[in-house]
């Protein structure tokens, strides 16, 4: 079939996203037709595009609209308006999933743990939960860690203001404060629709890093220097974490964070796939921290390995996650 291989503004540009590559590639090894449309610039472009190439499915690989990620969901709803058949989540639970103080609400109501709360904006309080330090400042429509470094865990009042003043004057946008969770940090994948199934969980580990940082999954520790490591500060975030399938997790508490994992997948009402964050305290107190719809699908990435870990190779994920899509608007 032709398939549209839907895409953020900056992803085919120098040093190209490796995902995009390698999805195309797929694809192709399927036997599909592949075109690529960016969305970037002005909308008119991009609706001539995908009716120009008029596909049978739209891979979308979309985490933003021309660089700004809180349009997100607005992509999915475009493809909706234009009557054109996508992989990955609607609108609804981009938008849920895509702006953290909502998704902590819906969990909230649907009994999953997650860290207690506060949303600023200019002064302005929101949602006010039952806060204690050590806290964590972050902007809530961001995804990829951007806005998160060291310095964005704070144990004062000087500290919570100083960081809430710095985020506020880059993103002009309201600020998330949460409880830091001291413990273990885990990653869940989610395949599926009907009955969505749990990946092999992922520990994020912290053991090579930084005695004086506290562990948190920051921008320089993902990414490092342009996802490199650089040097530095930043190589030593970067080089200081590692994604590795735990030996020493009871089998009990493996299942409980897949179960908790697909609870918060199916409460936010995401579709085919997604990856569910989770941190877990020293007894054992499963809280979610962030739910990744459409996540990176890069063949090293996260849920690449747990599927693979399933047995599901990348090929075979990719197709995958064709048929869930497929299977969804034939019903």
């Amino acid at each position: 079939m032709k398939v549209v291989l839907l895409h953020g503004s900056d992803a085919a540009e120098p040093p190209e996203d490796p995902v995009l590559g390698q999805i195309e590639a797929t694809l192709g090894t399927l036997g599909h037709e592949v075109v690529r449309v960016p969305v970037a610039g002005t909308v008119d472009p991009v609706i001539d595009a995908l009716q120009a190439a008029a596909p049978a499915l739209v891979f979308n690989l979309a985490e933003s609209f021309d660089g700004k990620s809180a349009l997100e969901s607005n992509v999915a709803a475009l493809l909706n308006l234009l009557g054109l058949r996508y992989t990955g989540s609607s609108p609804a639970g981009l938008m849920l999933a895509g702006d953290k103080s909502l998704t902590k609400m819906v969990l909230g109501f649907q009994q999953i743990l997650t860290p207690q709360f506060a949303t600023i904006f200019r002064g302005a309080l929101g949602h006010v939960g039952d806060l204690r330090f050590p806290l964590i400042v972050k902007p809530p429509q961001e995804d990829a860690s951007l806005g998160i470094t060291s310095k964005s865990v704070v144990r004062d009042i000087k500290e919570l203001f100083g960081t809430m003043d710095s985020l506020q004057r880059e993103f002009q946008s309201p600020i998330l404060v949460e409880e830091f969770i001291e413990g273990r940090e885990f990653y869940v994948g989610v395949l599926g629709n009907v009955d969505p199934q749990p990946l092999p969980v992922i520990e994020l580990d912290f053991s090579a890093f930084p005695a004086d940082r506290p562990k948190v999954a920051s921008y320089e520790a993902k990414w490092g220097d342009g996802g490199t490591g650089g040097e530095g500060e930043t190589g030593a975030e970067f080089t200081g974490t590692k994604s590795v399938f735990p030996t020493d997790v009871p089998a009990e508490l493996l299942v409980r964070m897949q179960a908790v994992a697909v609870s918060a997948f199916n409460a936010l009402r995401l579709r085919d796939y997604g990856r569910v964050d989770l941190r877990v305290t020293p007894d054992e107190q499963i809280h979610v921290i962030e739910v990744n719809p459409n996540c990176y699908l890069e063949r090293s990435g996260e849920l690449a390995r747990a599927a693979a870990e399933s047995g599901l190779a990348h090929e075979g994920l990719v197709a995958r996650i064709m048929e869930l899509a497929l299977a969804r608007y034939s019903r």
